[in-house]
């Protein structure tokens, strides 16, 4: 049997950290009430530190670093291929005129 995998809304786990951090619940008690495993609370704790507002993005989101990374490698790629192009054409150009 296949288990399918359990998707959580970004206000679940906001709220699921909330029982950890605000009212005191170990990771294990939070989890066994949730049905959820605790290492995965703790992960989304850490998530929420790190991240703060853009934590749990969700799925194909990125944060706004990630997109502006994207965008930026994307730029790259294209400005070499510009480049490779131009030393073709300047290699070209020197052949022609010798």
């Amino acid at each position: 049997m296949i288990k399918k995998r359990q998707k959580y809304t970004a206000e679940f786990k906001r709220d699921a950290v909330n029982l950890v951090t605000t009212q005191g619940y170990s990771y294990a008690e939070a989890g066994r009430s949730l049905g959820i495993n605790p290492n995965m609370l703790s992960r989304w704790q850490r998530e929420q530190e790190a991240q703060g507002e853009h934590a749990y993005p969700g799925n194909g989101r990125l944060t706004p670093e990630q997109q502006r990374i994207h965008e930026l490698e994307k730029e790259n790629r294209r400005l070499q291929m510009e480049r490779d192009i131009l030393k073709k054409a300047t290699a070209f150009f020197a052949k022609e005129s010798t």
